[in-house]
């Protein structure tokens, strides 16, 4: 633990304080560039983003580019993925590159190197991953993050139909796949916990699920998916992220990116989201 630095978790508190507790998906879908009017290129890509940084960046907690959706443009969507990130990090906004990335040993230590170290053009404030190689075969990643006070989200309980049963298999213990990651991660934070600090290292949780793990001993950060265009509702969000409300993000991005293309319009819809998914109503 690096008392001296301010962890991911402390950065997140203190944006979800001033801005609200939302994260904003950035998801170029083919169909979506259409539907703004842009062609699926490269071009439309670029218009795309860089609408999308002018109505976030000074106005969203935290972003979140969908790597994928930039990846399938090949070396010139990473381009426009690095402009993306830059210019949402020079506004002064947290970025999370949503990259799923999972690994074992050296690979894992260059994806950590390409999303999370200072000097990497495609540098975030965060990246998501996946456990299901084992939390340990992630440690190149969480090393680095904590060297950085950069965040992890680690996929721990999605809401697919495909994932539900696999993470809700159980050890001998009775404890489940997704329990058994949380608790992991809640172990990374256990010295911030101690010390009376969030940490670095949190947890992808999908709002919808039936029975979500417990997160009461995380000290770290939550991001729900599914609120909004999904079903999920604040209730089910305040629910999740008892133990800890102030580090529960809801992450949106179908149902404030269809408000397109003018800025003004996706401003507020971050806002009609941002009071669906708390219950606020004033602004």
């Amino acid at each position: 633990m690096t008392q001296s630095t301010s962890t991911f978790g402390e950065r997140l508190v203190a944006a979800g304080a001033e801005r609200g507790r939302l994260c904003v998906g950035i998801d170029p879908h083919a169909h979506l560039l259409r539907a703004w009017g842009l062609n699926d290129d490269v071009d439309g890509l670029r218009r795309f983003a860089h609408t999308c940084v002018e109505a976030f960046a000074e106005t969203v907690a935290v972003v979140k580019p969908q790597v994928a959706f930039f990846e399938r443009f090949g070396s010139a969507g990473f381009a426009v993925l690095e402009e993306t990130l830059r210019d949402l990090r020079e506004a002064g906004c947290l970025t999370l590159a949503d990259a799923k990335r999972g690994d074992i040993g050296s690979t894992m230590a260059g994806y950590a190197a390409a999303w999370l170290s200072d000097d990497s053009p495609l540098s975030a404030d965060a990246v998501t991953v996946s456990p299901y190689l084992g939390v340990g075969s992630l440690q190149p990643v969480l090393d680095l993050a904590e060297e950085k006070g950069r965040g992890v989200f680690v996929l721990a309980a999605t809401s697919n139909p495909e994932a539900v049963a696999f993470q809700s298999i159980t050890d001998e213990e009775g404890v489940t796949l997704a329990q058994g990651v949380v608790n992991q991660c809640a172990a990374l934070n256990a010295a911030y916990k101690a010390a009376g600090r969030p940490g670095n290292v949190g947890v992808v949780v999908g709002a919808t699920l039936a029975q979500p793990p417990v997160l009461d001993e995380l000290n770290g950060p939550v991001l729900l998916p599914g609120v909004g265009a999904q079903g999920a509702t604040a209730q089910d969000v305040k629910v999740i992220t008892a133990a800890a409300p102030q580090l529960g993000f809801a992450n949106v991005s179908r149902s404030v990116l269809s408000a397109g293309p003018q800025v003004v319009d996706l401003r507020e819809a971050v806002k009609s989201a941002l009071a669906e998914a708390t219950e606020e109503t004033a602004f």
